[in-house]
């Protein structure tokens, strides 16, 4: 068996696989006499059919089944001792005078080499990163929600504004119960408004669902709709079960210690500036995501290479579950391609700084994770055991560990790229950020 390749240009070669009868006779003699032993024949008892019988029915399928496996390992083979990188998978070339019969059977495969070139780090034109500012009504905000969050609820017996409304909506034939709470400034229209100030704790009342709410997502929200019923539905029935007042909880020092633990905080003052730093940690995730995804943009718009893309639009046709038509092909490589582009790229500065990621690595980077997020709700300092125990039950998911996976390997890349490229930081309000990073979507 030899395996030989005739490069057509830098990214397309044919590699050629010549198999010899005596490659493969011995294999297939051994499953035929193994069919022989097992085969169930009218007329013969089992294990005693003539060999001649058993060739001539299994046979032939036998030996193409053999020589796909030897020409799938040489294949297999000859490009890793070669060390081949390729792009997509060998595509046979067909041949409609091939004789199965003949002792040396030669198969031709194309294949689509992966492109050779280089990442520059030195960009001449600095990439726009972004900074959130932290303004004081955004932490005066933030101590508003603190505040009524810990507050306390006083039952009150009619509905007015700022009270908070609780009920159950409800619509026995598209199965809808929910309890829900809202406020008045939620409900759409003076009528609607009337409607419900008029209602006494237990009561009920029949509402139409369109234009019920300002916002339509609220609806779904509220009554908690489905793909099923959301469109179907136009008349729901309210039972009033509570109003209560919010009252929002003083900024003393027991709320400072629920917060952030006993003596950690001690005053207004320095609540806001633990806030404020808080919140420029949190935001921190936002701004690098945006920045990664811009330079991921200036790294394949810079980064020059060709790509086999006949051969892979080819290779598109066939490759997934079902055969796409050359038009279909042709669309399906358009919107791949950027994406195609970023992987080469990213594994070549994935082997040029020598990145590895190992299963210790991502238990540590999941428990700092699960220690950020015990944060949001006032758990300053867990305990080791208990990180453990929540990292292992999530690793234990092979979707979690691709996914933390992933932004640990974002973490080192964004590392490297504020090591290297050059950047111009611009401060903006948060509003302006939100509204620049999803622009494109």
């Amino acid at each position: 068996m030899k395996v030989s390749r005739n490069d057509i240009d830098k990214l397309n070669s044919i590699l050629s696989v010549a198999i010899d009868k005596s490659d493969y006779q011995a294999n297939v003699e051994k499953v035929l006499i193994d069919y022989k032993k097992r085969a169930n024949i009218p007329g013969f008892r089992k294990g005693h059919t003539p060999i001649g019988l058993i060739k001539k029915q299994y046979g032939p399928s036998v030996k193409v089944d053999e020589i796909n496996k030897l020409m799938q390992k040489a294949l297999n083979d000859f490009l890793a001792e070669e060390k081949l990188a390729i792009l997509g998978n060998p595509l046979l070339i067909e041949k409609s005078d091939l004789d199965w019969d003949s002792d040396t059977l030669t198969f031709e495969f194309e294949i689509g080499l992966s492109p050779k070139f280089e990442v520059s780090f030195k960009n001449k034109k600095a990439i726009p990163s972004f900074e959130i500012d932290i303004d004081s009504k955004m932490i005066d905000d933030q101590i508003k929600n603190i505040q009524n969050q810990y507050g306390k609820l006083v039952s009150k017996k009619v509905i007015e504004d700022g009270l908070e409304i609780n009920g159950t909506f409800s619509n026995q034939d598209l199965e809808v119960n929910n309890s829900s709470t809202f406020q008045l400034k939620n409900i759409k229209g003076k009528s609607n408004k009337e409607a419900f100030k008029a209602l006494k704790i237990g009561e009920s009342l029949g509402l139409k669902t369109s234009g019920l709410f300002k916002e339509d997502s609220d609806l779904s929200f509220h009554l908690k709709l489905n793909d099923q019923n959301r469109d179907q539905i136009k008349k729901v029935q309210f039972l009033l079960n509570e109003i209560n007042e919010r009252q929002p909880a003083d900024l003393d020092q027991e709320l400072f210690d629920k917060l952030f633990g006993k003596g950690i905080i001690k005053s207004v003052t320095e609540l806001k500036a633990k806030l404020k730093l808080d919140a420029k940690g949190n935001f921190v995730n936002q701004t690098d995501q945006k920045l990664l995804n811009d330079i991921n943009d200036y790294l394949i718009d810079n980064t020059k290479f060709d790509l086999p893309d006949i051969f892979l639009k080819k290779w598109m046709r066939t490759a997934g579950e079902n055969k796409l038509s050359k038009e279909e092909a042709e669309d399906e490589y358009t919107k791949s391609e950027k994406g195609l582009r970023y992987q080469l790229i990213e594994s070549k500065i994935i082997d040029q700084n020598d990145i590895k990621i190992d299963l210790e690595q991502i238990k540590n980077f999941s428990k700092e994770l699960i220690k950020i997020q015990m944060k949001q709700y006032g758990q300053n300092n867990p305990d080791e055991k208990e990180l453990d125990s929540i990292s292992q039950r999530i690793l234990s998911n092979k979707d979690e560990v691709k996914r933390i996976s992933d932004q640990l390997l974002s973490k080192k890349l964004i590392e490297i790229f504020k090591s290297n490229l050059k950047f111009k930081n611009n401060k903006v309000s948060y509003e302006k950020f939100i509204e620049m990073a999803y622009s494109k979507n």
